[in-house]
């Protein structure tokens, strides 16, 4: 999470869940097929994962992710 932590917007008034819980929660819901609504609790609220998987995409945070992700595995190749 340490890699990835600086490409993630930064939270602005109310206190927001803790990002690598929710990123945890997204790729739960994608790697295993599901509907948002059929996310385990303990990732917060289904809705809570599917709007911050909207913002996040819209803002293009995974994509300079993975980005980043293949020029540092480049590098060390």
């Amino acid at each position: 999470m340490d890699l990835i932590r600086l490409f993630f917007p930064l939270a602005h008034g109310v206190p927001c869940v803790d990002d690598r819980r929710v990123l945890g929660g997204i790729v739960y819901v994608i790697r295993n097929g599901l509907q948002w609504k059929d996310a385990p609790k303990a990732y917060g609220t289904h809705k809570t994962l599917y709007n911050r998987f909207i913002c996040w995409s819209r803002l293009g945070v995974f994509d300079r992710i993975f980005v980043a992700q293949t020029k540092q595995a480049d590098h060390t190749a």
